[in-house]
C-alpha cells in the first residue's frame, strides 16, 4: 500500500484523553519531586518504595500513547482504517485497564467458576493496631486469606455434620479503606452451604456472625505470634479492650437465579482502590482532595503524600490478589474438567434444622463498560477486524509521520515537577485512549 492510500484511510480511535484528567495531571506534575523525597517523609509511614511501583506508574503515563505501539483494524466491508494504542494493563493505578480487568473478572467468575447454588458475601476486617504489620510484609495477606477460609470451612463443615465436604470460596484481598487508609480486609463469596463428592449441595444454617469473629481472631493472632510480629502482651491488650476491632459482616443470601447480584458482587470485590471522580486535584496549590464514598467527609493530601498513599495499594509484580479455595479451588475445578463432571447442576439439599471455556474480547469489554463497541466501522457500521500489531519504532514513528500524528518536539517545561528528563527521551508524549485488543486474563488474577 503507497504512503498516500494509507494516510488516506487510516484515522484513529479517541473515546477518551485520560492525560487531559486531574489524576494524570497530579502525577505527571509531580513524579519528580515523590521520588525524590520518598525515602525522607514517606519510607517510615508505608516502607520503602519498592521497584515495581515505580515501573507501574511510569507504565500507566505510557498508557494509550500510540508512539508506544498500536493495533491496526480494518473494516472488510468498506475498507476503513483505524489505529487502535496499546494499554499498560496495570493493576489499582491505570483506572481504565483496572476498569476492564473487572468487567471480565466478573463474567469469567459467574460463567466458570461458581455453581448455581447459593452463595453469601462475607467481609473479614482486623484492628487498626495490627495493619502495619501487613503494610510492611505483603506476603502477611495470603495468610490473612487463608485464615478467612480456614474460618468459613470450619463453620460449613460443622454445619453439614461432615467433614468429607467443602464450601467453595473467592476471596479478594483489599487493602484499601475510604479515603485511601491501609485497611486489609477479605471480601469472600462462598457458598452459602456445603458440595459433596458426588456434587450434591447441602444448605447451611445462617452463618454465626460472632462466632466467625472469635474463630478469625484467634487464628490471625496466632499467625501473627508464629511470624514474630507480635508478643503475648500484644494478644493481652487486645483481649482488655471491649471491642477488639475484629469484624466479620454476613450479607443476605444470594439465590442461584440472581445472576445480576452475582456479577455485581463479582465485580465489587476487586474493584478500584479509588475513584477519579472523588479526587479534585489543586494545581497551583499541589494539593489532592479526596471526598468519602458515603457522606461529605473529605481528606487533603499534598500531592506527593496522595501519590504515597496510592501507591500503598499497588500489588507487587505476580501478586495473587484473588483466592479459590475449596470446591472452587484450582486443583478441584481441575480434577472436575478431566472428568467432564464440571458442567454439572448440582442437587441441592436443604439444611438441617439448627462448559467450554469462553474468554470475552477486549471489544466485548469496551461495550459493556462505555456502551460503545469500538470494533464497529465508523463508516459503514460492519465489524472491523485486526490485521496486524505495529510495535517497532521507525515503523511507528513513520506511520504516525504520515498520519499527522507524530509529535516530536521535547517535552514542555514543567508546570510543578515533571517525570526525570531521561524517562522522556524517546520524545514522545501520550495523548491517546488505551486500547489493548488483547491481554493474558491469567495475567492480573
Amino acid at each position: 500500500m503507497g504512503e498516500a492510500a494509507l494516510s488516506a484511510r487510516l484515522d484513529h480511535y479517541r473515546p477518551r484523553s485520560p492525560q487531559t484528567s486531574q489524576y494524570y495531571q497530579c502525577i505527571e506534575d509531580n513524579l519528580e519531586t515523590f521520588e525524590q523525597v520518598y525515602d525522607e517523609r514517606f519510607s517510615r509511614q508505608y516502607g520503602f518504595f519498592r521497584p515495581f511501583v515505580r515501573d507501574v506508574i511510569y507504565r500507566y503515563l505510557d498508557c494509550g500513547d500510540l508512539h508506544r505501539g498500536f493495533a491496526r483494524i480494518r473494516c472488510p466491508d468498506c475498507g476503513h482504517e483505524q489505529l487502535l494504542a496499546f494499554s499498560c494493563k496495570r493493576r489499582h493505578f491505570c483506572p481504565s485497564c483496572h476498569q476492564k480487568r473487572v468487567v471480565e473478572f466478573g463474567e469469567w467468575l459467574c460463567m466458570e467458576v461458581v455453581k448455581k447454588v447459593p452463595h453469601r458475601h462475607v467481609v473479614f476486617s482486623i484492628p487498626k493496631i495490627l495493619r502495619r504489620y501487613f503494610l510492611y510484609d505483603r506476603r502477611l495477606l495470603s495468610e490473612l486469606s487463608r485464615c478467612a477460609w480456614e474460618t468459613l470451612k470450619t463453620f460449613y463443615q460443622c454445619a453439614s455434620g461432615r467433614t468429607n465436604t467443602a464450601p467453595g470460596a473467592v476471596i479478594a484481598i483489599q487493602t484499601f479503606g475510604d479515603l485511601l487508609r491501609f485497611n486489609p480486609h477479605c471480601h469472600v463469596l462462598v457458598s452459602d452451604g456445603c458440595f459433596y463428592e458426588t456434587g450434591s449441595f447441602k444448605l447451611a444454617p445462617p452463618p454465626d456472625r460472632k462466632g466467625l469473629e472469635r474463630l478469625f481472631r484467634s487464628k490471625v493472632l496466632n499467625l501473627l505470634l508464629a511470624k514474630g510480629k507480635i508478643t503475648p502482651g500484644t494478644i493481652t491488650l487486645l483481649d482488655s479492650w471491649k471491642h477488639t476491632g475484629f469484624t466479620v459482616f454476613c450479607g443476605d443470601r444470594i439465590y442461584p437465579n440472581d445472576d445480576t447480584a452475582m456479577e455485581n458482587l463479582a465485580r465489587y470485590i476487586i474493584r478500584a482502590s479509588f475513584s477519579q471522580e472523588r479526587m479534585t486535584y489543586l494545581r497551583d496549590e499541589a494539593t489532592v482532595v479526596y471526598r468519602a464514598k458515603k457522606g461529605h467527609e473529605t481528606k487533603t493530601f499534598d500531592a506527593c503524600e496522595w501519590l504515597a498513599a496510592m501507591c500503598s495499594h499497588i500489588p507487587n509484580q505476580g501478586e495473587q490478589m484473588v483466592r479459590y479455595y475449596g470446591y472452587y479451588s484450582n486443583v478441584c475445578r481441575g480434577r472436575r474438567k478431566k472428568e467432564t463432571t464440571d458442567d454439572a447442576i448440582p442437587c441441592i439439599i436443604k439444611a438441617d434444622a439448627a462448559s467450554p471455556a469462553r474468554r470475552r474480547s477486549w471489544a466485548r469489554l469496551i461495550q459493556k463498560i462505555y456502551e460503545v463497541d469500538p470494533l464497529t466501522c465508523p463508516k459503514c457500521k460492519g465489524a472491523m477486524k485486526i490485521i496486524s500489531f505495529i510495535e517497532q519504532a521507525e515503523v511507528i514513528k513513520q506511520i504516525l509521520q504520515h498520519l499527522g500524528l507524530w509529535q516530536a518536539q521535547k517535552r514542555p517545561p514543567p508546570k510543578i515537577n515533571s517525570p526525570p528528563s531521561e524517562y522522556w527521551a524517546a520524545e514522545a508524549i501520550p495523548t491517546y485512549d488505551c486500547i489493548d485488543p488483547d491481554y493474558p486474563f491469567e495475567a492480573y488474577l
